[in-house]
């Protein structure tokens, strides 16, 4: 199976109407829309597998470009996370937000309010 990214789709967009246009060049095995977790909105973007290299070839070049629902959609073949550096794994996986690096700033027992207290204030 081959997996195709598709940006750029109008908020409007189904699964059913990506897995409808891809199949004009093959066998579509799944169409995926991206959505909020939250709101469970679309973000514009989606995936389509496809059944082999040659059809996803074949939709990539006919598709790339093209006006679907009055938006120039972006398709390309889908990067792996591992290739583009992002996701959530390996090494780099904990980084950002409070990975547990240095001193945490709120409840009674942090570190930041244990160091504190040994520090003592001439008044």
């Amino acid at each position: 199976m081959t997996k195709i990214y598709v940006g750029n789709l109008a908020w409007s967009t189904t699964e059913e109407d990506l897995s409808e246009l891809f199949s004009k060049f093959g066998a579509v095995e799944n169409a995926k829309i991206v959505k909020d977790r939250e709101t469970g909105r679309s973000k514009g973007f989606g995936f389509v597998d496809m059944s082999s290299s040659e059809e996803m070839e074949k939709a990539i070049s006919g598709l790339d470009g093209t006006d679907f629902k009055e938006r120039a959609i972006k398709v390309s073949e889908a990067k792996s996370t591992n290739e583009s550096g992002g996701g959530n794994s390996g090494p780099n996986r904990f980084r950002g937000g409070n990975s547990g690096s240095g001193p945490r700033r709120g409840g009674s027992g942090s570190d930041f309010n244990r160091k504190r207290s040994n520090y003592r204030f001439n008044s």
